[in-house]
């Protein structure tokens, strides 16, 4: 009754009403886009297309464009490309003198850096279409190019063209994900990525509900105890993402005029899984290099091992991957020193530390800390979905069991339930949760 009780006060909030409804509007236009194919492919004839695109890296960018990337649609680079912008732009953040000093400049700043992100995702789309198209042309049968068959074009033509449909068909996404944003409820980015995932979903456990009813032996009991286990590996996930390790902070007392300022203790919540799922994009991005070993007799043998999804040395040194780049990450987008000079701007202190230097040793000392066990279990929920698949899982449900998927997942929805947790509460009225307060994730 609680529930139902809060889904209408939802519905009563003039406001929240309108970003819902504007957002599931934004979100139903992405979903039929992800369906129209490049003009000019037959798209009776993508089934070799759709079937490379289930493992590795290209199953990433597929899971990431909602099926687009594996449809030959015109959305089919997805958000992608702004996202790897954005984490160029972030790590020149951290290297070059020019973007750390944007970053210094608050609002003025972020402008001008969101408008060399958009620069560089046109460059990168410029890169990724025409090696896309290319890999279109290895994957389909020639016949299936009508406008280079009926039409007379040439190769150089089409390729062109398409090009700058998927230019357009990406930038118009990454449109949508800002003006949900905007005007809608959460994070428009990762709003989009999160429903190509969920897209993903219903077919995956139509696949392994269909499977296991359709065992002779206890297939029903198999199904109901890998449910039980995805239940927990989701409050799991969720435990991973909302962990923090609150660091006092105290302000001093400030007098300005007849009233008393400061004074107070603050906590400054360090998350324990600072760098979100990208460390296990990188990885993820790594374990493709053994497949150039294939080309070589003397090293067949040695990508073929790296290569098995689910054999002991891919997953060890997948897993050693992702704790690596966690800690690379965590480096490159938690920084002590600007931390400890903004408290010490504020007229705060860590009790028992010295403001400035000091404080940003303390700061650095516990990230290192807690960056370990953060690191140790996101390796763990990113090798899961090998174990499920090697425990008799379908492959398609498997990688809901951790991994970029899982982890997505439960981030975004966290994000999304937090904003209209705030306007609930700012209405005077029960938030989603009886005890405690949602804690959205700090990023990708």
């Amino acid at each position: 009754m609680k529930f139902v009780e809060t889904i209408k006060n939802i519905f009563k909030i003039e406001e929240l009403r309108k970003r819902i409804v504007y957002t599931l509007l934004l979100v139903l236009v992405y979903r039929f886009g992800c369906f129209v194919v490049l003009p000019g492919i037959d798209a009776s004839m993508l089934a070799g297309l759709q079937g490379s695109t289930q493992e590795g890296l290209v199953g990433l960018l597929n899971m990431f464009s909602g099926g687009a990337f594996g449809n030959a649609s015109i959305f089919a680079l997805g958000v992608m490309p702004y996202i790897s912008a954005s984490i160029v732009i972030q790590l020149l953040g951290v290297f070059v003198p020019y973007f750390r000093k944007l970053q210094m400049e608050g609002e003025s700043g972020r402008k001008k850096m969101n408008q060399l992100t958009r620069y560089l995702t046109i460059l990168i789309i410029c890169i990724q279409a025409p090696a896309y198209l290319t890999s279109i042309h290895s994957q389909i049968p020639g016949e299936a190019f009508v406008a280079v068959r009926r039409l007379g074009w040439s190769s150089f033509v089409f390729n062109l063209v398409s090009t700058v449909i998927l230019m357009a068909g990406s930038m118009f996404v990454m449109w949508l994900g800002e003006r949900i944003t905007d005007r809608g409820i959460g994070n428009g980015i990762s709003l989009i990525i999160m429903i190509g995932i969920v897209a993903r979903l219903p077919y995956a456990l139509a696949a392994e509900i269909g499977e296991k009813v359709a065992a002779t032996n206890g297939g029903f009991l198999l199904l109901i105890v890998e449910f039980l286990i995805w239940f927990f590996v989701i409050i799991a996930a969720i435990a991973l993402v909302q962990a923090v390790r609150k660091v006092p902070v105290q302000y001093a007392k400030r007098v300005i005029g007849n009233r008393q300022y400061g004074g107070v203790r603050q906590y400054i919540p360090l998350k324990v899984n600072a760098a979100g799922v990208m460390p296990i994009i990188f990885a993820q991005a790594l374990m493709l290099f053994p497949i150039l070993f294939s080309q070589w007799d003397s090293t067949r043998g040695l990508a073929a091992t790296l290569s098995n999804y689910t054999g002991f040395w891919y997953n060890f040194i997948f897993a050693l991957l992702v704790i690596v780049f966690t800690y690379f990450y965590t480096a490159v987008t938690v920084n002590p020193t600007m931390m400890a000079e903004n408290i010490k701007q504020n007229g705060g202190f860590i009790p028992g530390v010295k403001p400035g230097k000091k404080t940003a040793e303390k700061l650095d000392s516990i990230m290192s800390r807690i960056t370990l066990p953060g690191a140790v279990f996101l390796a763990m929920i990113s090798i899961l979905p090998a174990f499920a698949m090697i425990f008799g899982i379908n492959n398609q449900f498997a990688s809901f069991y951790g991994g970029t998927s899982l982890l997505i997942l439960v981030g975004v929805v966290l994000d999304t339930l937090q904003q209209i947790d705030s306007y609930l509460l700012v209405r005077h009225y029960d938030g989603l949760m009886k005890t405690g307060r949602l804690v959205g994730r700090s990023g990708m």
